[in-house]
């Protein structure tokens, strides 16, 4: 496993922590901690913005948000399905596993919107696990299980479809987590990923794609779509902001969100810097996490 400081995700937290084990329990805590005080709808990623995507998801399940979302971190996911060979009735015979998966509200939603055979969520964080099972589980059909990315607890081929949405960043050793991943799926099976891309990490993916195990198919570059959900977000009036004020948040971590939840929507990846972003960055009481990403691709790949 690769040294702690080689990790592409969060530089600064990972300052002074030499150990990839001591990495994930930090980022575990930090999502263990996210999870006391998220509502239920939550999803945890940034979401993008495509009127088409939008206009095709609306489609095929109309008032899908049913007014509980502002519809974006819905379309984020709705975007690992692009590009993959199936049609609906196709996906109803799928194993799918989502690996980082927070509190499962992006899983359920995909599950409720094409109705695999089995849908299965992994995340480090026991405390959203916990949660995701209680709220969202349905028998055999949607489940979720605590564990790491870089081990999946899970059976050689077992799987037709993972899919990885905003997390493999913060993973100390991606090249483990996409072996483990050829590993779960079976041959012919699909690997959809969406993340967020620094100057590093892009030329590290471009070396993971080497990897025999996959022949990559498809690509789209979201940056913008990301970015517009992200200004959307910021909005004064805006959901998200209605939302944030309204969750019952220690007060250290409202402090970490800044002005209006600004932190946590991504809004250092369009540029924005409240002042007290500024204060909080400059006295080290947050680090910068996302000012260095360049961009925001999804890719997709099939197991050879």
């Amino acid at each position: 496993m690769t040294n702690g400081n080689a990790a592409t995700g969060l530089r600064d937290l990972n300052t002074g922590i030499p150990d990839a084990d001591q990495l994930k329990g930090a980022v575990s805590a930090v999502y263990d901690d996210v999870a006391s005080w998220s509502r239920t709808g939550d999803f945890w990623n940034w979401g993008m913005h495509c009127p088409d995507l939008l206009k095709e998801l609306t489609d095929i399940c109309p008032n899908f948000n049913a007014g509980v979302s502002d519809t974006f971190s819905e379309q984020l996911y709705y975007q690992t399905l692009q590009g993959l060979p199936f049609s609906k009735n196709d996906f109803r015979t799928l194993n799918v596993l989502e690996v980082g998966c927070g509190m499962g509200e992006g899983l359920n939603f995909l599950a409720r919107l094409v109705d695999p055979a089995r849908a299965v969520g992994l995340d480090l964080s026991a405390a959203a696990i916990r949660r995701a099972n209680a709220l969202l589980a349905r028998g055999d059909r949607l489940g979720y299980v605590e564990g790491d990315a870089e081990q999946l607890p899970f059976q050689d081929g077992e799987f037709d479809l993972v899919i990885n949405v905003e997390s493999s960043h913060n993973y100390p050793d991606v090249e483990r987590f996409f072996r483990e991943v050829a590993r779960v799926l079976r041959p012919g099976g699909h690997f959809s990923i969406i993340d967020v891309f620094d100057a590093r990490s892009t030329k590290r993916f471009g070396e993971l794609q080497e990897i025999q195990d996959f022949a990559w198919i498809y690509e789209r570059d979201v940056t913008e779509n990301v970015k517009s959900s992200i200004r959307r977000r910021m909005a004064p009036g805006s959901f998200f902001r209605k939302e944030y004020a309204r969750k019952q948040m220690p007060m250290r971590a409202r402090i970490i969100g800044g002005l209006g939840g600004a932190h946590y929507a991504g809004a250092d990846f369009i540029g924005h810097r409240d002042a007290l972003s500024k204060v909080l960055e400059l006295t080290r009481i947050r680090p910068k996490f996302v000012a260095e990403y360049e961009s925001y691709r999804h890719h997709l790949a099939r197991r050879t």
